[in-house]
Formats: structure tokens, sequence, C-alpha cells
């Protein structure tokens, strides 16, 4: 039987198979999932905001996508995980408000996209899918046995990515 483990609001965690890891209430926060087929490792992190440098409050460093996606890395090789190996899917990003302002500031959801896609390339791990944008919440539940990613949004469905 699979275990499930909860991964919380800037938070993050890795497991060997067979494990499913969940993360509720994605809406402009990110849900990045990596996982090395061969050892069947994986781990996602919920990350809030694209870049700790510009926030003075930045000691967990899970909750930025320039920290967190590093450390889900070095836990995941800590455990077994071959980083050349590892392939990303990744749901979230969304404007879940909508803003009078044409201020980018406010679009939260999609500098997070933006800064995931970037980092992730500076990794080289490529993005095998994505479920970003729209302006409606996600739950993502990732399976370490096959690396399926399913989607689940309100009015929308559940998606397999």
């Amino acid at each position: 039987m699979d275990k499930v483990i909860k991964v919380g609001m800037a938070d993050l965690k890795t497991t060997k198979s067979p494990g499913i890891l969940i993360t509720l209430g994605l809406g402009s926060c990110i849900g990045i999932c990596l996982y090395d087929p061969v050892t069947k490792v994986s781990g996602m992190a919920h990350i809030m905001l694209p870049s700790s440098k510009s926030i003075k409050n930045n000691k967990n460093i899970y909750k930025f996508a320039d920290t967190g996606i590093e450390k889900l890395i070095n836990e995941m090789v800590a455990i077994g995980a071959v980083k050349r190996r590892m392939i990303s899917k990744i749901a979230g990003g969304a404007q879940m408000f909508s803003f009078s302002s044409k201020n980018d500031i406010m679009k939260i959801g999609e500098r997070n996209a933006i800064a995931v896609k970037k980092i992730l390339k500076e990794f080289n791990i490529p993005i095998k899918a994505e479920d970003t944008g729209g302006n409606y919440g996600r739950t993502i539940e990732f399976h370490s046995l096959n690396g399926k990613l399913l989607v689940k949004t309100i009015g929308h469905g559940v998606r397999e990515i």
C-alpha cells in the first residue's frame, strides 16, 4: 500500500516508491514535482513566491522558487536520486483575483511559473508536463511508482499529466 505524504504550503517532501505526495490549495503557488524514473525517488515542493532575494523575511527557504527547488534536488539526491535523470511536472500559478492595475507585481502566479521554469532550465531538469495559469485552484497528487501527476480542480475535474 502506498504511503500518503502531505506537503504543506511553503514546504517540501521526498519519498521512495511506493509513496504519494499530495499538496492542497495551489492558487498562485506552484507545486513542483521532481522524479527519478530509475530509482523511483520523487519529491514535491509547494512554493509561494518566485525569489527570496526581494523579501526581508526569507528564512523559510521552501517558500521560494529559487531556494526551494535547489533544496528539493539536494534532498532527493541524498536518498538516492540522480540529478541528471530527474524530470519535472508542475501545476498551479493561477491568477486567483482580478486587479484593475496592469502592475505585474500583482501577477504572482504568472511570476511564479516563469521563475520555476527558469530555475528548472538552469538545473537542466526538463518539464515533462504542466498545468499552470487560469483562475482556479488545484490540488495535486504525485505518484512515485510511475511519476503520474493527478491535478484535481473544482469545476474542471481531474486531469492526469
